[in-house]
């Protein structure tokens, strides 16, 4: 099929403090994403880096939205998709790199599969090696069977009988928000990311309302880009310990019945007051006072 590219695509990244990674993957958008079919648009949380620097003296071409603060990952792809104006939105993040032309693939699997909502590629790290871009619903049963599927990717056999079990194009429950291509009406229609979830969950909670909507959610192996993954959150991990609780309870609130909310619940009272009796870190109170206050 011969895919036409012409105004199809609006890429949008969202940034924070990323300068780090920033030239790299724009310089891979630069060298593999046809400058007159498609806009890359950038949107910036309040950096206090030199990324801006970064944008306006080297990439030029770009659409650079400035926030006058961080409102998180979701909230800046919503910032980005309202000034898009393709018809497919692929949402990336600063921390990938893109090794060959993925566009095509992407557009023709959606124009051929109309119940197609939105498409996973396949991420890997930096050394070339695999890595697990896909995930089971959330939920009690799903986060055990997530679990178990990051475990045995810490076995090599195990992590071998994975990749090898996704190397044809498959319906999966939830993508993640590293390279995220999903149809623009679509994305409208849903609302766009709940800007609740300052940061995790928020693109399973988009997959979920995708799903509510009867369009499918796939990942394909056919395309590739690399991930570093977490870059920006290792200095400030135990905040986002935190973040990542409070998102996790609140989607539990949005999508899992009452007996999943409070199986969570307690079991989060427990696990970090056995933390925090053993540690006195700060962090694991702040998850408690999160499992017993939140409404």
């Amino acid at each position: 099929m011969n895919i036409q590219l012409i105004n199809s695509v609006s890429i949008i990244l969202v940034n924070y403090n990323g300068a780090d990674v920033l030239i790299d993957c724009l310089n891979s958008l630069e060298k593999f994403i046809p400058k007159d079919n498609c806009e890359i648009i950038l949107v910036d949380n309040n950096s206090q880096d030199n990324s801006i620097d970064i944008v306006d003296n080297k990439f030029p071409g770009i659409k650079l939205i400035k926030l006058p603060k961080n409102v998180g990952f979701g909230a800046g792809n919503n910032a980005g998709a309202k000034v898009a104006k393709g018809e497919f939105l692929l949402l990336l993040n600063t921390d990938t790199i893109l090794t060959n032309k993925i566009l095509p693939h992407l557009i023709e699997l959606m124009s051929v599969n109309q119940d197609v909502g939105v498409i996973g590629t396949k991420l890997i790290f930096p050394d070339g090696s695999f890595q697990i871009s896909f995930s089971p619903e959330i939920g009690i049963k799903g986060e055990f069977k997530a679990k178990k599927l990051h475990n045995n990717a810490e076995n090599k056999s195990d992590f071998n009988i994975i990749e090898k079990d996704f190397q044809d194009i498959k319906e999966v429950d939830i993508v993640v928000g590293a390279a995220f291509f999903i149809r623009a009406n679509l994305f409208n229609l849903v609302g766009g990311f709940d800007e609740k979830f300052f940061m995790y969950f928020e693109d399973s909670d988009l997959c979920q309302r995708v799903r509510n909507e009867g369009y499918k959610i796939i990942y394909t192996p056919h395309i590739s880009l690399i991930h570093i993954r977490g870059h920006s959150v290792k200095k400030i991990s135990n905040k986002m310990s935190v973040e990542y609780r409070r998102s996790q309870i609140y989607y539990y609130h949005k999508h899992r019945p009452m007996w999943e909310i409070l199986t969570l619940r307690i079991y989060l009272i427990f696990k970090f007051l056995y933390q925090y009796l053993k540690t006195s870190n700060s962090y694991s109170l702040e998850i408690i006072k999160l499992s017993f206050m939140y409404k």
